[in-house]
């Protein structure tokens, strides 16, 4: 976890070793026997909340789950105890998550069904990307994330487009249909018109005159197309994120050309050499394959 430091050199030291670096074999089953203590702890709560199963073995949950949380109170006081700014851990992502991991269960002796929220403790899985060497992957998540940051602006102007939409017919719906159909006002109106636009259709508010019916029918035949939109949108900009890491911009010295490999070494239309440094493109000698930078 970058930007954290241990306390000073010694037994604090080890302790930020064992709890914060997953490269050592100490840090490594220390993460993993904490990841397990986590599912487990879950399954504990779910199977809790089956009402035969409590009856059964409440008692054997209960110790169960505080024996998990005073390990896991125990823990966050050792990456504390290591660190020689705590505060900087717990404004950071994982401290936030680790305090919520122990906070409903000593919540839940004030507030009664504040353990529910334990469930919080599955972000601690999180840990398992850099346990397993699994950063790759969050790297993807990456690319995705700034694609649905590049088709923010069109999303919600789609978004705010079909939300005036369903304000209009959902008004029109209002007015046209009689109070005993449902529509008894225009927020109610509106959430009848979502539920028909995402073709959901839970029946609870449903027009009666042929008009109101034929509006229906048009707002769901509009949800059918409308809906693949926004995907649209985001799936055109993972391919031309995609097509940024995989292409150069550099043109062909030979045709001008755009939009080769970063690894090419000839022109696709033309077959002049890309290497910059080649001095004669028709030598008959073929260059060392090498990779050119972005």
């Amino acid at each position: 976890m970058s930007g954290l430091k241990p306390a000073k050199i010694g037994i604090r030291g080890r302790i930020f070793q064992i709890v914060f670096e997953s490269d050592t074999p100490l840090g490594k089953g220390f993460d993993l026997l904490l990841v397990a203590l986590i599912f487990f702890s879950v399954i504990v709560i779910m199977l809790d909340s089956v009402q035969e199963y409590h009856q059964r073995f409440g008692a054997i949950f209960f110790y169960a789950e505080w024996t998990i949380t005073l390990l896991f109170t125990i823990e966050l006081g050792l990456r504390i105890y290591c660190l020689e700014k705590p505060q900087v851990y717990l404004k950071s992502f994982y401290g936030i998550i680790d305090v919520l991991a122990v906070l409903p269960t000593w919540l839940a002796l004030v507030i009664p069904g504040a353990q529910t929220l334990i469930v919080l403790r599955l972000l601690r899985t999180l840990r398992l990307f850099r346990v397993l060497e699994m950063m790759a992957l969050v790297g993807q998540g990456k690319l995705l994330l700034g694609a649905l940051q590049r088709s923010r602006d069109q999303i919600l102007l789609f978004l705010f487009t079909v939300l005036m939409l369903v304000i209009v017919f959902s008004s029109m719906l209002y007015l046209i249909e009689p109070r005993e159909s449902g529509f008894t006002s225009i927020p109610k109106s509106i959430y009848w018109g979502i539920v028909t636009l995402t073709t959901v259709g839970y029946g609870d508010v449903v027009p009666v005159t042929p008009l109101g019916q034929l509006i229906s029918v048009m707002i769901m035949l509009s949800g059918y197309s409308i809906i693949a939109l926004p995907a649209g949108v985001f799936s055109a900009e993972v391919i031309r994120t995609l097509r940024e890491e995989r292409y150069s911009d550099e043109a062909c010295p030979g045709c001008g050309v755009h939009q080769h490999e970063y690894d090419a070494l000839y022109c696709k239309r033309c077959g002049t050499w890309l290497d910059e440094e080649c001095t004669a493109p028709d030598t008959p000698v073929k260059p060392a394959r090498k990779k050119r930078g972005k």
